[in-house]
C-alpha cells in the first residue's frame, strides 16, 4: 500500500511518433491490467472459511484492517477498522477489469480450499480487492501520488534510464513533479496542443495527455 507523499511504480518510456520526435516524450503507463499495478496487499481470512461479516470475503462495502504482510477483514464499525472494498473482482488483476479510478490500494486475495469442505462454502476463489482508504490520505485521488492507476490530474517525474514514476502534485512527495496528465482522450491526436507525455491509462478513455509543469 502506498500511502501520501509514496513513490509509485516505475514505468518504461517508448520513443515519441517520427512527427513529434523533438517536442514529445511518449510513456507506456499501465493502470490495473499491467504489472506495475500488481496487489500491493495480501489478505487472508483468520480462518479458513470466510470471516462471517458478509456472505463473500471482502465483498463490496466490506472493511479490512491494516497489516505488514496480511490484511483481514474486519467490521467497518470496529476501532482495527482502516480501508473499504470499493470493487471486487475473481481471477487476476493482470486479466481482470481496471479498479475504480480513486482506488487507493490493491488487495490479492488467494485462494482457500479447506480440507474436508464438501459443499463449497468454505472456499474463497482467487480475486482481488479495489480498496479506499477510510480516513485520508488517500493515495488514488487526482494528484495524490499514488493509488494502483494513473488518472487526469495525477502527476510524474522523469526517474531517468527512460522511466517516470508517479508523485504528488503537491510538491510533498520525495520528488518534484515534472509532467501532470489533464485530459484522458480516445486517441493521442485528441489531446490539446500543451501536451509533452502520452499516457496509456486503460479502460474507455486509454490515451492521457499530460503537460509539463
Amino acid at each position: 500500500m502506498r500511502g501520501k507523499g509514496a513513490v509509485g511504480p516505475a514505468y518504461r518510456l517508448l520513443p515519441a511518433a517520427p512527427a513529434l520526435a523533438l517536442t514529445a516524450l511518449t510513456a507506456l503507463l499501465t493502470g490495473c491490467q499491467g504489472p506495475a499495478d500488481a496487489p500491493v496487499g495480501n489478505a487472508r481470512p483468520a480462518s479458513a472459511r470466510p470471516s462471517g461479516y458478509g456472505a463473500q470475503f471482502l465483498a463490496v462495502g466490506e472493511c479490512s484492517s491494516f497489516g505488514t504482510v496480511s490484511f483481514t477483514e474486519v467490521p467497518c464499525t470496529g476501532e482495527r477498522a482502516a480501508a473499504r472494498v470499493v470493487a471486487r473482482y475473481d481471477g487476476t488483476v493482470t486479466d481482470g477489469p481496471l479498479c475504480p479510478p480513486v482506488t487507493d490500494f490493491v488487495l490479492h486475495i488467494s485462494e482457500q480450499r479447506p480440507d474436508g469442505d464438501e459443499d463449497g462454502d468454505g472456499a474463497i476463489p482467487q480475486g482481488y480487492a479495489c480498496m479506499r482508504n477510510l480516513e485520508p490520505p488517500h493515495p488514488g485521488e487526482p494528484g495524490g501520488g499514488g493509488g494502483p492507476r494513473t488518472i487526469p490530474g495525477d502527476c510524474v517525474y522523469d526517474s531517468g534510464d527512460g522511466q517516470v514514476r508517479e508523485t504528488a502534485c503537491d510538491g510533498s512527495g520525495r520528488r518534484t513533479p515534472q509532467y501532470k496528465v489533464t485530459k484522458a482522450v480516445a486517441d493521442r491526436s485528441d489531446c490539446p496542443a500543451p501536451t509533452v507525455l502520452y499516457v496509456q491509462l486503460g479502460g474507455r478513455l486509454p490515451v492521457g495527455c499530460a503537460r509539463r509543469l
